[in-house]
């Protein structure tokens, strides 16, 4: 048998060659009306890397299109159970300390090269030791592989909650070609033809794909940012799908019968941090105060009055640890009051961080009502990038995102995000730590949804952050699209998609 390093070398140079015959065929910008071959869609979130272990891994653009390019050894589906990937089945031990995944056989990667455990364990590897955020969720976690095409996960902890958090983890091939990230290697069911960050993402069907290869010929992400370039595209049928549309743009596509609709309950929460490690935000006083200021139920009702509701938790209803709080009323006067009484600096200016178009307005909002109270805030809209490197640096007062939990369990929104190591948000409380580590490590199902009931309260009643919304997401696609299911977690699945 070839060398896998040789193979990839030979089925790099052949590979150009469909994809030149598809530049000729397909235009690089849209499907066209006639082209039933080519699917292209615009995220509402830019793909600005393709590297699964990078600063940009956690990314949602990053995440899309790592899953039509690799796979998970597990996968979740729209309601959060567990299925087979690149695993078939896997077991814990006693204690859950150790797990053990038993492989999926005959895999090849798309250069022909099979897939094997050691693929998993050098994935691993390169995981835990990047940039990826999501790393964090596996801290002391070794992979090891046995002979018999298992890999072995090893925690210094009971970790019930490890094959949910490994839908985060993507396989890439141990010996990678020389253009990874922009050029990979995958198991998934595309594979790259050209890819320009922030811009353009151009996929072929992987020939290889365990799961039979798309029927698409062509698949295409492009990032179209202003939501009304986005629905003139849809219209004239430049792209063929989008989502997180907003509400006042909805009522157009209902009545549109060459569009279908679909809103689907996700697993995110619109969620506000505050930076803690600020001097002026360092008061849960001040920020229960902030919070008090804004009136949500209002920005909600008249921005989102489909897709939108007030939270009642820091975690969506879908997601397992999901708890209910007591809401935060509005009362300017009484936030005011507090602020004053707090010795709150009312000369100085708060910045609201956020990327995305799509949500300008409601930040807009936000600042707004906090300017009734006599707080200065601006909201600062952020490149993608940049939103991320600051997010990570702690560069920002106020940060917005519409925080997902892609695995359906709290171990991997509040078990990584708000221990004192993760160093997340500035807030750090010893009580918190400690119960997010025992619900991290116990097995008991009952016992780990009221520890994380516990932790909500405490991260809710210190407003570590405002948590205002749970999402709805509005998903749109041309009605000669088949096969597309709309996602609670902003990653539809684009394999099983044909055009009629």
């Amino acid at each position: 048998m070839p060398h896998r390093r040789t193979i990839r070398r030979l089925t790099a140079l052949t590979a150009l060659l469909p994809v030149a015959g598809l530049a000729v065929g397909c235009s690089t910008t849209s499907g066209g009306d006639g082209d039933t071959s080519a699917f292209t869609v615009a995220s509402p979130y830019a793909v600005q890397s393709l590297d699964p272990y990078g600063s940009a891994g956690a990314a949602i653009g990053t995440q899309l299109a790592n899953q039509a390019v690799f796979n998970r050894l597990v996968k979740a589906d729209a309601t959060g159970q567990l299925g087979p990937d690149l695993a078939e089945s896997w077991t814990p031990d006693a204690d859950a300390t150790t797990w053990t995944f038993t492989l999926r056989q005959g895999v090849k990667f798309s250069d022909g090269s099979a897939f094997d455990a050691e693929d998993v364990v050098s994935s691993f590897k390169r995981f835990t030791e990047g940039k990826n955020p999501n790393a964090g969720s596996f801290t002391g976690v070794t992979a090891t592989a046995g002979a018999d095409g298992t890999v072995a996960f090893d925690s210094p902890a009971p970790d019930p909650a490890l094959p949910g958090k490994l839908t985060l983890f993507f396989v890439t091939a141990s010996e990678t070609p020389a253009e990874f990230p922009a050029k990979p290697v995958g198991t998934g069911p595309f594979t790259v033809a050209n890819f320009t960050p922030g811009e353009t993402l151009e996929m072929a069907p992987n020939a290889a794909y365990f799961d039979g290869a798309p029927k698409l010929q062509k698949l295409v992400f492009r990032q179209i940012p202003e939501i009304s370039s986005r629905m003139t595209a849809l219209a004239n049928n430049e792209i063929q799908a989008t989502w997180g549309v907003p509400d006042d743009q909805l009522a157009g596509l209902q009545g549109n019968p060459d569009v279908k609709v679909e809103t689907v309950a996700s697993t995110s929460v619109y969620t506000m941090w505050f930076n803690s490690g600020r001097d002026s935000l360092s008061d849960a006083t001040v920020r229960k105060a902030l919070w008090q200021a804004v009136d949500f139920n209002t920005i909600i009702s008249s921005l989102y009055p489909q897709t939108g509701q007030p939270s009642d938790s820091v975690l969506a209803p879908p997601v397992f640890g999901h708890a209910a709080q007591t809401p935060v009323a509005y009362d300017p006067e009484a936030a005011k009051k507090a602020l004053e009484e707090a010795g709150f600096d009312f000369s100085k200016t708060l910045q609201i961080q956020f990327s995305g178009a799509e949500y300008r307005q409601f930040v807009e909002a936000v600042a707004a009502d906090l300017a009734k109270v006599g707080v200065k805030a601006e909201p600062a809209e952020k490149e993608a990038a940049v939103f991320l490197e600051d997010l990570l640096g702690m560069k920002w007062d106020i940060n917005f995102q519409a925080l997902s939990t892609p695995s359906f369990d709290a171990a991997t929104n509040l078990g990584r995000l708000y221990p004192c190591s993760a160093k997340r948000t500035g807030f750090c409380d010893a009580d918190l730590d400690k119960i997010l580590a025992e619900a991290g490590s116990t097995a008991d199902t009952t016992a780990r949804q009221e520890l994380y009931a516990q932790a909500s309260t405490i991260i809710w009643d210190k407003a570590v952050g405002m948590y205002p919304m749970q999402v709805k997401i509005a998903y749109t696609w041309r009605s000669n699209v088949e096969g597309l299911a709309a996602s609670p977690t902003y990653l539809p699945d684009f394999s099983t998609v044909t055009l009629s």
